[in-house]
């Protein structure tokens, strides 16, 4: 297993992805003690979507995200580059009656300005080039339309913070070879969220990518913070 860095082979992390797929979304919430839900409903919240728009839902795993964002009446694609959450999506597609798209973040298969939102969670850290991403995303987003970035951050009381690292490296690990498919994978994603970025370095980051008005706000304590940028007018 390699170790986490900024500098990630995307087939690399795509086949680890599909090594994690089966038992992916219950690892996730067991993992983030059902704070997974919460954080997907405040995705959508801020997102501010309305029926009839179109939401691209990137780094979309096996879903269960872009299901939620459909809630608000808006025509939700779900795209991932992994193979293996794709199909674990569509073998559960009565339930989850969304399209499917497989791409990769630095080179999206869509045209200029297809969506009027986009946002990714818990994905842009996998990405093996964040700007080129940030880029893309801009592309595809219509003028003046908003992204999210969800993404784990950095707790801001220091006390916490401790207990939080503490948690990733080494219970984290733990419960995940208890209830994962591939524990050796959580060894990995850990590793990439105690070398990501603080809140305002990522936001300089969407900023520099052609975002406008970035700012963010935290969630449980900054274990998640959502970014929240608008698409330039020009």
């Amino acid at each position: 297993m390699a170790r986490a860095t900024l500098d990630k082979e995307p087939h690399e992390v795509a086949r680890m992805f599909d090594g994690v797929a089966r038992r992916y979304d219950i690892t996730n919430t067991v993992l983030s003690f059902a704070q997974d839900r919460r954080w997907r409903r405040r995705t959508r919240q801020v997102l501010e979507l309305h029926a009839g728009d179109r939401v691209l839902d990137l780094a979309a795993g096996t879903g269960v995200s872009t299901i939620d964002l459909a809630r608000s009446g808006a025509d939700a694609v779900a795209c991932d580059f992994s193979l293996g959450m794709l199909r674990a999506g569509r073998a559960v597609r009565k339930r989850r009656s969304v399209p499917f798209v497989a791409g990769d973040a630095t080179c999206l298969p869509f045209r200029d300005a297809a969506f009027d939102a986009a946002t990714i969670s818990f994905g842009l850290r996998n990405v093996s080039d964040v700007p080129a991403a940030l880029h893309e995303l801009a592309r595809v987003v219509r003028p003046g339309g908003r992204l999210v970035v969800c993404e784990f951050s950095q707790p801001t009381w220091r006390p916490f913070r401790f207990v939080y690292l503490n948690y990733l490296m080494r219970a984290l690990p733990w419960i995940a070879r208890r209830v994962s498919s591939n524990s050796e994978a959580y060894v990995y994603l850990a590793e990439s969220i105690r070398a990501w970025p603080a809140q305002p370095e990522l936001s300089a980051m969407i900023a520099a990518a052609g975002w406008t008005n970035v700012r963010y706000r935290n969630l449980t304590g900054g274990v998640v913070a959502l970014h929240v940028a608008e698409r330039a007018e020009h």
